[in-house]
Parts: C-alpha cells; sequence; structure tokens
C-alpha cells in the first residue's frame, strides 16, 4: 500500500504546470503603472509653526532666535556666502563659544521638542483613507515626502519621519571635524531637484538625474504630485511642480496673515492656500481632497487610454 503522503490524484501535476503557467503570464502581462500618488512638504512653516532649531538647539546654547537668524543674514550678505551654509556653520560656532557639544544623537534627540500644526501628527493615515476609499482604480498608493532645507538629524527626532517614504533635508558631517560641517545644504532652488528624484523614481542621492528619461518612464508623473508650502522659500518647487502639470497649496499659520500665500495665489504658483490646520475636515483637508480627486480621476483615464492604446496596437 502506498503511502498517504506519496499518493497524488489524477491530472495533479498538469494542473500544477497550468498554475504555474498562468501565474508566470500574470506576471508577464503589462500593468498600468503610473498609480503612485506623492504628496511633498516642506517642513518649517508648512508642518511646524517655527523653525525646527528654535525648539531646543538655539535655547540649549542661550541663543536668541531672532538675534541669531539676523546674524546669520547679516554674515552671509557680508561675505557673499550660501545662507544656508552659513546658518549651519554659525549654529556649531556659538554653541563651541558656549562650551555646549553637541553630536548627531543630540541633534536627533531635539526632534522630540519640535512642536506641529494642528492635525499634522493624524493627516497622514487620514488622507491615507481618503485615497483609499475613494480610489476606483486598483493598485492607487499613496506616497509622502520631505524636502526641507532644515536638518536631516532633527527631523528624524520628530515623531513623524517614519510617515515620510523618504526625507531629503540638510545635513552635517560628524566624523572628522572638531566643528562639524555641512555634508548637504539643500537650498530654496536645490529643493526642485528633489522634485525631479522623485518624479523619475531616482531617490538614491548617490545616483546623477542628469540623464535624460522619457516622460512615459518615469515612476511618479507630475500630475500625480502635491506640493505642500508656506512662502517664497517654496516658490522655486511650486513653479517647477504647477509648470510641469503637478499641483501646489501654501498654508500660513491659523489666525495670522496669509498674505503671502494671496500673492502666491494670485501669481499663479499655487492651486490653493489655507490655513495650516490638518485635522480632518478643515479647509486644508478639504482642499486636499479636492486635488486628490482630480489626481485619481486622471489616474481613471490615464489608464483607460493606455487599455485602448494596447488594444489598438494589437490591432483588435
Amino acid at each position: 500500500m502506498e503511502r498517504a503522503s506519496g499518493r497524488r490524484k489524477d491530472g495533479e501535476d498538469e494542473d500544477t504546470a497550468a498554475k504555474a503557467g498562468a501565474d508566470s503570464r500574470r506576471a508577464q502581462t503589462p500593468k498600468f503603472d503610473k498609480k503612485t500618488i506623492a504628496l511633498v512638504y516642506d517642513f518649517d512653516g508648512t508642518l511646524s509653526p517655527k523653525p525646527m532649531q528654535e525648539y531646543a538647539f538655539l535655547p540649549k546654547i542661550d541663543t536668541d532666535p531672532e538675534a541669531f537668524w539676523a546674524e546669520s543674514n547679516r554674515l552671509a550678505k557680508q561675505h557673499a556666502a550660501d545662507p544656508l551654509i552659513t546658518y549651519m556653520h554659525l549654529l556649531y560656532k556659538k554653541a563651541k563659544e558656549r562650551n555646549v557639544r553637541i553630536d548627531r544623537s543630540d541633534l536627533v534627540a531635539q526632534g522630540k521638542h519640535v512642536e506641529l500644526f494642528p492635525g499634522v501628527e493624524d493627516w497622514f493615515d487620514c488622507v491615507g483613507d481618503y485615497v483609499k476609499s475613494h480610489a476606483q482604480s486598483h493598485g492607487v498608493a499613496l506616497r509622502h515626502y520631505l524636502i526641507s532645507s532644515g536638518l536631516t538629524e532633527i527631523i528624524e527626532g520628530t515623531s513623524i519621519r517614519k510617515r515620510f517614504h523618504n526625507v531629503f533635508a540638510s545635513e552635517y558631517w560628524f566624523e572628522a571635524y572638531d566643528l562639524p560641517y555641512p555634508k548637504r545644504v539643500i537650498t530654496d532652488t536645490g529643493k526642485t531637484q528633489y522634485l525631479f528624484r522623485i518624479n523619475k523614481g531616482v531617490e538614491d542621492l548617490g545616483e546623477s538625474i542628469n540623464q535624460h528619461m522619457p516622460e512615459t518612464a518615469r515612476p511618479i508623473p507630475f500630475a500625480n504630485m502635491i506640493y505642500f508650502g508656506d512662502g517664497d522659500t517654496d516658490v522655486p518647487s511650486m513653479a517647477v511642480m504647477r509648470k510641469n502639470g503637478g499641483h501646489a497649496v501654501a498654508v500660513y499659520p491659523p489666525g495670522k496673515a496669509k498674505a503671502k500665500c494671496v500673492d502666491l495665489f494670485k501669481a499663479g504658483r499655487c492651486d490653493f492656500f489655507a490655513p495650516a490646520d490638518y485635522r480632518d475636515g478643515s479647509d486644508l483637508y478639504k482642499r486636499t481632497c479636492l486635488l486628490l480627486d482630480r489626481i485619481l480621476a486622471d489616474i481613471r483615464v490615464q489608464e483607460e487610454m493606455w487599455r485602448l492604446g494596447r488594444g489598438v496596437g494589437r490591432g483588435k
């Protein structure tokens, strides 16, 4: 008598082979792959009310924020230096003058003190649920990105770091210098490089994005992207986004002046503006959802056009 484990039903081998063949054909069947939506954020003034250095770094070295930024801007102008490199150098210069040692772990710990606008911590789940419930095309994915001239190390310590698919921010070298040296500086215009990295799917900073890539090969079309910013420093990113078919939203502190956002809106730099209130039901939430509705509808249209094009290509 055969052992039970050795028995096979008639045709089992054929069925297994047929299933494997079907799985292989499905894997090889082309799919419309432009279904990723990217929400891209500035940090200071957009997700957080103040520059991140003002919550713990400047108090730790007993430095008045207003005086610090005034001195940094004066030095940059006086020496024709990059303002961002100047502020990164000045932070540690003042810390050294006060005999305060701050290393990478200190900066990460400072991130816990950074305040966020109302609703930011719940925002990611909230808009994620909206996309899931309104996407009528299977396989739509939502990603969040951060592009900031602030410090990578402080951002790592915030409660929302884990919410981002990737973070592009300024960063220090710590190993080789007694006074840490800027490793990466992200300027206002430099932010646009990272928009193209997201667009092209080239997020490894060790890889160049200068090679030509056809629009059809880019994984996240600009039309599937929304940029969130708060002022003049975001103008280059907003301009690139909208020029390439993407979207932009300007925010301002709740209850405070919105003149800058109004100017951006009138200049065509943003689709909408709203108070930086990220709670469900806020103006920012509702206007973002309108843009998501447009993107989701466009994904459906593009997918149907893609299917139709494949049928025509096969002579059907």
